[in-house]
Order: C-alpha cells, then structure tokens, then sequence
C-alpha cells in the first residue's frame, strides 16, 4: 500500500514537470508545484524520466529524497501563508531578507520542519509546535 501511494504521489510530480514544461494549463496546487520544480534545476532530468519514481533515497547514504525536499518546500509555504505555527510568517520574511534569497531562507526552516517530524515519528505523538517555532526562531536570532 505504501509503495502505490508513495509512486502515485511522485507520478503526480513527473505529470505536472512534464505539463509545465509543455505549457500545459495547470491547477493553482499544481502552479505551486511547478514553481518549486523549477527553482530545483537539479531534479529536472529525474523529473523526465519515470524510472526514478520507485527508487529508494537513503538518508545514512548521504542521499536526498528529491520528492521528500520538494514537499516541505510545499509545507512550509503552506504553513507560511497561513502563518501556522504562528509567527512563521515572520521568520520567514526575515530569514529571507537575511539570506538573500526565499529559496535558501526554506532550505534552513527545513530543518526544523525535519527534526519537528522525526521527533513526532520517533516518539509517536503529535508534532510539537513550541520545539519547531523555537527551532525557528534561532534561525533568525542574533
């Protein structure tokens, strides 16, 4: 069930890739979804071959799951434009303001994102929103 689920989700990626790249129309998610693609020049060539939707992104590998990466870009803007945790609009004006660049800004509230999920996992419960705004906030302290 995991792996179908898993290939059906990064199938839909590969389909929008293909249909921005061919100007296609496309849906406001699926703008949103493009536009994180296209800011990953990297993962364009995966993105064009369907070979690459089963394979296996090892962490301990030093591997980076290219689907995983684009989906908390996705997050994170998500919980930007709603600003939930509160505060994360802040952070993330300034953090971006700070680097230079919205892209780079997302790349360090990633690891927060991370560490907030693979806490949750671990311990099983609900992500801890104080631990991941606390986290964020050092981001943009000092």
């Amino acid at each position: 069930m995991y792996t179908s689920e898993r290939d059906k989700l990064r199938q839909h990626y590969v389909d929008i890739w293909h249909k921005a790249r061919h100007n296609q129309p496309l849906d406001a998610l699926e703008q949103q979804i493009a536009q994180v693609i296209e800011q990953h020049p990297e993962y364009h060539k995966m993105l064009q071959n369907q070979h690459h939707i089963q394979n296996e992104y090892l962490p301990e590998m030093g591997e980076t799951n290219p689907f995983l990466h684009m989906g908390m870009h996705l997050g994170i803007r998500e919980q930007v434009a709603t600003d939930r945790p509160k505060g994360i609009a802040h952070v993330h004006k300034v953090l971006s303001l700070k680097l230079g660049s919205i892209l780079d800004a997302e790349h360090k509230m990633m690891d927060c994102l991370a560490e907030a999920l693979w806490n949750s996992q671990k311990y099983q419960q609900a992500p801890d929103e104080a631990a991941y705004q606390a986290c964020l906030n050092k981001l943009i302290e000092g």
